[in-house]
């Protein structure tokens, strides 16, 4: 039987294959680089291994917000703040990270979105 998390990962494939097969480059919008990561979706020393967070801005309203959040379980959404990525007074941040399963996918999925327009490391101060 297969687990929840296997079948969401392989719609959110689907959803990337589509659209790379439509002539989209959706890793041009991702601004880092996915190859650094390892099938858990961590990064850095065998020691201390952790997830990258990433952020990006989508446009204010419940349609966008609905399609972010059916593809990525980690979205986060901040209406008040600009973070680094600079969302305006139109758009809303979204933070998430790489420690879920489908981690490549649900990225891929993301900067395939017409409203996504790139998606950055988030660095915490």
């Amino acid at each position: 039987m297969c687990s929840f998390a296997f079948i969401c990962g392989q719609i959110v494939f689907s959803f990337a294959l589509a659209a790379t097969a439509a002539g989209l480059d959706p890793t041009s919008v991702i601004a880092f680089d996915l190859d650094r990561l390892d099938a858990a979706g961590l990064q850095g020393p065998p020691d201390g291994r952790r997830a990258l967070d990433y952020e990006f801005c989508i446009p204010r309203g419940q349609g966008p917000r609905d399609q972010v959040a059916a593809i990525d379980p980690s979205a986060h959404f901040y209406p008040g703040s600009c973070g680094r990525s600079g969302c305006g007074p139109d758009q809303v941040l979204v933070l998430g990270n790489t420690h879920q399963p489908g981690y490549r996918a649900i990225l891929l999925t993301l900067a395939a979105l017409p409203f996504v327009t790139r998606i950055a490391e988030a660095v915490f101060e």
